[in-house]
């Protein structure tokens, strides 16, 4: 696997921290309104994006292109859109910690399923039983970090 990418990938978990805390300080500017903040946050997004693809050309091939898609291939930005909501909305209320640990735990568990049985038409890539204990150890350490502070309370009674 190649290091830069890997490198990358990385920085996008960082951004996705960062967003989110930033998504959340915007919506509590706006009176909590985290409705608004998600949609700030896209329409900023879409620009960046308008620019990006018309300096990469091949928009309007690309766009032609639609409507020969099904509908279920849109529904990314949907997606998209519910996980800024999610993040924006829920930052404050659970904590970012909190956020982001169920958020790579249901990333996980989901990336795994998808690889495994090939859904949503990806290649099917089986998850080996070192990767299944990979996820647990992962799930593991989103339960101690979710509830390790009640755990240790308890044992030490």
């Amino acid at each position: 696997m190649n290091a830069v990418l890997f490198a990358l990938a990385f920085c996008v978990g960082i951004f996705i921290s960062v967003q989110a805390a930033v998504n959340s300080q915007l919506a509590h500017a706006l009176h909590a309104n985290s409705v608004v903040a998600a949609l700030i946050s896209f329409s900023v997004g879409t620009v960046v994006l308008g620019i990006a693809a018309f300096a990469r050309g091949g928009v309007g091939e690309a766009l032609g292109l639609l409507s020969q898609q099904p509908l279920w291939k849109l529904t990314g930005g949907m997606l998209g859109a519910a996980f800024v909501f999610g993040t924006v909305f829920l930052a404050p209320r659970i904590g970012l910690l909190n956020l982001v640990v169920l958020v790579i735990a249901g990333q996980l568990l989901m990336s795994m399923a998808i690889d495994n049985f090939g859904l949503v038409q990806m290649a099917v890539r089986k998850v080996s039983a070192i990767r299944m204990a990979g996820a647990l150890v992962v799930v593991a350490g989103v339960a101690l970090t979710l509830f390790g502070d009640r755990i240790v309370a308890a044992l030490g009674r």
